[in-house]
Order: C-alpha cells, then structure tokens, then sequence
C-alpha cells in the first residue's frame, strides 16, 4: 500500500459522504458532456446529483464536482441522441442512493433504474442524465467476510480476510 488516501469512506452502513472538495486542483481524470442546455443539465447535475458548479463560462462549459477527483465538464453541444452502454460511475455512501433517486425522479421521471446490488459488493444505482449520459452512482457495502458474498469475491481472487 502507498500512503494515499482516498476521499471514499470505508464501506460501513453508517458511512458519511465526504465534504464536496471546493479547491482547485490538477485533475486526473475528468468526464465531458456535450449538452444543448447547459443549465438545464446543470441543475440536474446538481439539483439530482449532488454536484456543485466550480466555475463557469456562461453558455459555454460548466465545471462540476462531488468529491475530490469526481469531476464533470458540461460543455455547449450535441448530446447523444440515446444512452450509451458505456457508463461513467461516481462513488456515494448508502445513505446517499435514496436521495439520489428521490431528487432525481422528481427531476426527471424514469431517468433512475435500482438500486441494484451487484456481485463486485456495492449497491449501484443508474441515472440517464437530460443529455443522455449514463451515470451509475456507486456505494461499497460493508463485507461480512463469513458471507457467501465474501466467499464469491475470495474465489474471484480478491484478498478477502478468512473467517474467523
């Protein structure tokens, strides 16, 4: 292990979302979305989503962000005339996923499918956004390592702790 650390929380039941990081910073890696309403995308990016507008062009790009390193451009364009199959996931807490869909589906009825849990142990919940970006919001879940889940994962080959 490096001494890195990650804005996502240990998976736990109680787990508390990090602070929206306000700061600029060098990003790593980032997602651009070609929309035709930059403030109508906006607002369902933040309204539905979560997101916080860390500078803008007006009618020209939107720069959003949730946590450290979870950033989104909103740019002036042509948005897909469908969803993609490709997703982008952005990491939550438990707690979130309820909210999310909630404001979501108050924003745009039927945008949200789940929340679904998935073998990799995390709860995922998918909203297809106004432009029609596919985005998977994702909670880890805590593992019982004496659960057939954490026996999956170990035959799977993740180093999952024995049962004690």
């Amino acid at each position: 292990m490096n001494d890195y650390i990650s804005p996502v929380p240990i998976p736990a039941l109680d787990a508390v979302a990090p602070e929206v990081y306000r700061n600029y910073y060098g990003m790593p890696q980032f997602v651009t979305v070609p929309t035709a309403d930059i403030d109508e995308s906006r607002d369902f990016w933040m309204r539905g989503l979560g997101f916080i507008d860390i500078f803008s062009i007006p009618g020209v790009l939107v720069h959003l962000r949730r946590w450290a390193f979870q950033d989104v451009l909103l740019v002036a364009g042509e948005p897909a005339a469908e969803p993609s199959a490709l997703r982008v996931n952005f990491s939550c807490v438990l707690s979130q996923n309820d909210e999310i869909v909630s404001r979501c589906t108050e924003l745009v009825p039927g945008c949200v499918s789940g929340p679904e849990e998935m073998p990799w142990n995390c709860t995922e919940v998918t909203v297809v956004t106004p432009e029609n970006t596919r985005v998977v919001m994702t909670a880890a879940r805590p593992l019982d390592p004496n659960s057939e889940q954490a026996d999956y994962l170990r035959a799977a080959g993740f180093p999952v702790p024995d049962p004690a």
